[in-house]
This record gives C-alpha cells, structure tokens and sequence, in this order.
C-alpha cells in the first residue's frame, strides 16, 4: 500500500499541471451547464447570473491574452500611439474644444426640457475648478489632462448612471443586492442580542453590518478578487487621466475600502512617492467612504443607488482636484514599466482571512461608537451653550447647526440645491466636516423618512423636510471622510506605513481634506446636472388626497405617473 501510495504521489507531482487544468475543466463546464440550465428554464431570472458569467469570461480571456501577447499587443498598437503623440499638441485642443461644445450644447437642450435649476450645479462645478486654481499651491504648472479628464469622467459616469435607464437600471439593482446582503448580518445580531435588537438600532443593527462588511471584504482580498477589481479601475483611470500608478491604484482602491486601507495596496512604494502623488493618495480617500461604512449608511435609509453611485464618481473626481490643488512638479519614480504589486493576503486560508476581517473590524467598530458618543455629548454641549449666549441677545434658537449652515449655505445653493433647502443642506454639511459623516447621514435620514410620511412641510416656521432633488445633491456631497477626525487617522495611519514622509504627510493632510470636500462638493454639482427626481410625495399619500379632491387637480402629471406605476 505504502508503495502503491508512493506512485501514485509521484504521478501526481509529475502531472500536477494536467491535472490541475482537468479538474478546472470539468469545475467549468459543470458551472456553464448549471447557466446553461438555467438559462433555458427562465431567462429572465437567469439573467443577472448570464451577465456575471459573460463578463467572467470576457475578463478572464482580456487577462490571458495580455499576459501571453502583450509586446505583440504593443507593437501591433505601437504605430498610432506614435501618430497620437506626434499629433497630440493640436488634437488636445480641438477634443477640449468638442468637449466644451458638446456640455454648452447639452446644458441649452437639457435647460429647455427641464428647467433652468441645471445652470446653478454647471456654474458652482466651474466656480469650484476656479477656486482650487486660485488656491493652487503652484498654479501656474497645473497639468490640465488630469483636471478635464477627471470631470470628463464624472460626467460620462453620472449620464451612464443617472440619465440611462440600463446604467440606472443595473444601479438600482445593485443597490437592492447589497441591501439584501447587509440584511444577513441580522441573523448573528439577533443570535448575540436576542429578538429585541432593533431596540437599539445604532449599537445592534448598525455596527452589526459594519463587522459582516469587513469580513467579506477580507475574504474577497484573500482569493484575490479585490486588487483584481482595484487594479482594473485604476488601469482605467491611469490610461484615461494620465495620473500614476500609485495614486490610480488608490483612488480605484478608496471606492472598496477605507482611507487607511487603501495605501496598504501599494505599501512598498509610499517612501518612494513625490509629493504630489502623496497629495493625491490622501485626497483619495477624504474624498471617498469605504465598503464597510456604505452599509451603515444604507441601514439609515439613504438611497443605496446614490450612495454607490457618489462611490464610483468621486475617485476620478478626487485625482482631478487633487492635481489641480497640488500639481506634480517632480519626475515619478513608480511607474508601469518598474513592475508595480499590489500587496497580497498574508491570511493562510479563507477561515482565517473571514475571522481577520472580523477582527479588525472591533477597532473600526470601537471608534465609530465611541466617536459618535462623543461628538453627540460635545454637539448637545455646544448648542445649550450657543443658546445661552444666543438668550443674552434674544436669540435662543441659535445652534451650532445654524452656525454651519449659514457658512456652508452659498456652497449648497452652488451645487444646485433649492434655495429654500440651502440652509438645511449647509447644517449637515457643516455636521459632516465639523464632526463625521455618520452625524449627517443620521440626520439626513429623518429628513428623508419625514419627507416619506407627508407631513406638514412647516412646523412652527421650521423646515421639516426637503425636495428628492435637495436630498440626492445631499447624498452625494456628504459622501467623504473630509473631516477634521479624519485628519488625524490619515496622519497616524499613513505615517505607520510610511515613516520616511511623516513631515510631507504632516504638510499636506489639511490641503488634501480641503480637496476632498471639494471633490465631493463636484460630485454633488455633476449629480445636480444629471438628476431626475422622482415623484416629491409618496404615491399613496398623493393618491389618498386626490380621493378626497371634489373636483381633479389641475396639475395631474404627478397622478397620472401614480397611476401608470399603480397599473404597472
């Protein structure tokens, strides 16, 4: 036997390739059956499962080709790409010059159909560009490509998205799947804190999704699949921006994963980066919010689809104010052709990267909770003392909430919010910056589920909800860590992975927040531009008055859609 075991190891080594491509065969024509199968019984619901699988395939025959053809790719390419650099000095100018047309010529269109609230996002996107010129640390070496590429790609992304009812379409769904997914983490919180943990909704039902989050994200980075995805969407970025390696790979990163996390992608590099890059890799992740926290937000009742669509359009977005706000005036040194890695899982095993993941998450978990103790203790504090001396002058209701939002009111109105919504939008702005994002979207939420209710819009002269519009331009404006808690993590964490630049981290971390707002800020602006909202009453409610109505309204748009949806 121990002979007979010995041959057979000794095939096996000698025929360790063969084999491994045989049961992979047999693994993927089992799995293309079951599509197969599927597909034939109902299409329609197969249908999510025959997209990912045309896309699998796609992916995994684009990696085969390029890894096995690539210098015959090159060469093959090779002749245009030297027509384009030869050509490129004066074809710059007429595809700027197309661009701008084509916005000018869409923005008349777009205002003729819709209304002229449209113009208001168009000219805060542009007064924010100004600015950051203007506040430029050298304003005069701006590299122009990665500013107009960057809002290029925004726009392409939020008409995709927003205006195209596949791109909206296939968002929405998304969004519904994740929602879906979270609700799984119910099933360990109601096992730890029994039927009643809704009861504490914060501590049982939020942070609960922020464990689960964290452990698939450590199990997807074990196999593989995230510096995959990370690598593909900051190849695309590269290509199309012209920014770096580095901080392309960083900027895709931030869209999956936390502001300290994503730096880990490209660990070994960080002492190699220039300033500018080390600009871009925190403005990257001020301007963004990672996996784990999406999840928490979604809880709260936020649009899901919003929120993944701000995600996505604030990573090129924050390259482009990142470059504008700090342009490159060193020659980098990380580039394609050094050979750049992306870091790998140091886990042995998918069950230990699952229990990593939850791990550490206790820290992320700890430090949400104890933030938001605080900050709620500190903001209570500071509204009775605001009101106190607000008293002094007859002018109890003054809050700190008031404060920020007359200072961050002009900005709000800029980005293409009601007017009559402004002075709301500025105090969650101000909550957002001030204190943490969780604040905001807490409070954005109740507006949202008072807005859901159909209640008086006034009570006692106060505001109780805003427009759909108001509350999509919120959603993305508030989706960052550009905040002043934030900025401390960013130093500690960058400075532990990369000692060497603790006084260039230290210089830049305050400029690279003010970027990330105003990326996030551009965002909300090409949001503005692109919405449609939907109905600003609840269909029921709408319904159930117009029962009521002796006579029919006059303006029936809004039931006739109510109608054709009530029909549907």
């Amino acid at each position: 036997l121990e002979k007979r075991y010995d041959e057979v190891c000794e095939f096996c080594k000698k025929h360790k390739t063969r084999i491994h491509y045989v049961v992979y065969g047999i693994l993927i024509t089992a799995y293309l059956a079951v599509v197969i199968a599927a597909c034939t019984l109902n299409f329609q619901r197969a249908l999510p499962l025959f997209v990912v699988t045309v896309l699998a395939i796609f992916f995994i025959c684009w990696d085969f080709l390029i890894a096995k053809y690539e210098d015959r790719i090159a060469a093959f390419f090779s002749p245009g790409d030297r027509y384009l650099k030869k050509q490129w000095f004066w074809l710059k100018w007429v595809l700027c010059a197309a661009l701008i047309i084509m916005i000018i010529c869409w923005l008349i269109f777009d205002t003729t159909k819709r209304g002229s609230r449209q113009l208001i996002s168009f000219g805060g996107l542009v007064m924010y560009v100004i600015l950051m010129l203007i506040f430029s640390k050298y304003p005069n070496q701006v590299a122009w490509r990665p500013v107009f590429s960057g809002i290029g790609m925004q726009f392409i992304l939020g008409i995709l998205i927003l205006r195209t009812k596949v791109g909206f379409d296939v968002f929405n769904w998304l969004g519904i799947q994740i929602q879906t997914f979270l609700e799984y983490s119910d099933a360990g919180a109601k096992f730890v804190f029994g039927d009643k943990y809704t009861d504490h909704f914060f501590a049982f039902k939020v942070l609960p999704i922020v464990v689960f989050f964290s452990t698939v994200m450590s199990m997807l980075y074990h196999v593989g699949f995230m510096q995959w995805l990370v690598g593909k969407v900051g190849w695309i970025m590269h290509v199309f921006m012209g920014t770096t390696p580095v901080e392309s790979l960083v900027a895709a990163g931030n869209i999956f994963v936390g502001q300290t996390e994503s730096p880990l992608l490209v660990r070994p590099y960080l002492p190699y980066i220039t300033k500018s890059e080390l600009h871009a890799v925190m403005t990257a992740g001020f301007s963004t919010i990672a996996g784990s926290v999406l999840g928490a937000y979604i809880s709260f009742g936020v649009s899901s689809s919003h929120l993944l669509t701000a995600s996505v359009m604030s990573a090129p977005a924050s390259l482009a104010v990142s470059k504008l706000f700090w342009p490159e005036t060193e020659k980098p040194l990380v580039t394609l052709r050094s050979g750049i890695q992306m870091a790998k899982s140091e886990s042995k095993n998918l069950l230990e990267a699952a229990s990593q993941g939850a791990s550490t998450s206790i820290g992320l978990v700890a430090n949400i909770a104890v933030n938001v103790i605080s900050f709620l203790a500190l903001l209570s504090f500071l509204d009775s003392a605001l009101s106190w001396v607000g008293n002094l002058f007859d002018y109890p209701q003054l809050t700190f909430e008031n404060i920020c939002a007359y200072v961050f009111m002009p900005f709000s109105f800029m980005m293409g919010v009601d007017w009559e919504d402004s002075f709301i939008v500025g105090g969650l702005l101000g909550y957002k910056t001030f204190f943490n994002e969780f604040l905001a979207y807490e409070r954005l939420s109740k507006l949202i589920q008072n807005r859901e209710k159909g209640g008086s819009m006034y009570i006692n002269g106060v505001k109780q909800y805003m427009t759909v519009r108001s509350e999509v331009i919120a959603t993305y404006a508030l989706c960052g860590f550009a905040n002043f808690g934030s900025l401390g993590l960013v130093i500690g964490g960058l400075t532990s992975i990369a000692p060497s630049k603790k006084k260039e981290i230290a210089d830049g971390a305050f400029r690279a927040m003010i970027a990330g707002t105003v990326a996030c800020f551009m965002t909300a602006c090409v949001a503005g531009m692109l919405t449609v909202p939907s109905l600003e009453v609840p269909c029921h409610i709408l319904l159930g008055n117009a029962s009521n109505f002796t006579d029919f309204p006059a303006n029936s748009t809004e039931l006739v859609e109510c109608c054709q949806q009530l029909f549907t």
